[in-house]
């Protein structure tokens, strides 16, 4: 039982690293092409993969490594309004820029307690 949370945990947290630096590079990209005529700013999304987890808890299915490891972040275009391609606000884009380090400073402090107790639990807390 603890190792399949274990298991899980290094995962997501594994994941959420990932997802976090895919979404890092999406921003810069943004950033880089606001200048460019016809570029359509891009954000990086998971709330369909989010809720299809949420389903398979839901209807009792087990939430193991495997089924997190399928897990797929996807790039949508930023629509205006009108459904029309949006334009780069650098404003924005900074300020999620920002949002997102601080989330990954979170991350990677959480992954190196988890990995500590891990380390721990391995030397029967001898240091």
């Amino acid at each position: 039982m603890s190792n399949a949370i274990e298991s899980i945990t290094t995962t997501a947290l594994g994941l959420a690293l990932d997802a976090a630096s895919q979404r890092q590079q999406v921003i810069a990209t943004n950033i880089a092409n606001a200048g460019t005529v016809g570029y359509t700013p891009v954000r990086l999304g998971f709330a369909d993969q989010m809720q299809d987890l949420q389903r398979r808890l839901d209807a009792g299915l087990p939430l193991d490594s495997y089924s997190l490891a399928a897990f797929q972040t996807r790039m949508t275009p930023v629509l205006d309004a009108n459904n029309q391609p949006a334009k780069v606000q650098l404003d924005e884009e900074v300020v999620m820029m920002s949002q997102n380090s601080v989330q990954y400073q979170a991350l990677v402090r959480g992954l190196s307690r988890h990995l500590s107790i891990l380390g721990m639990a391995a030397s029967d807390g001898k240091r």
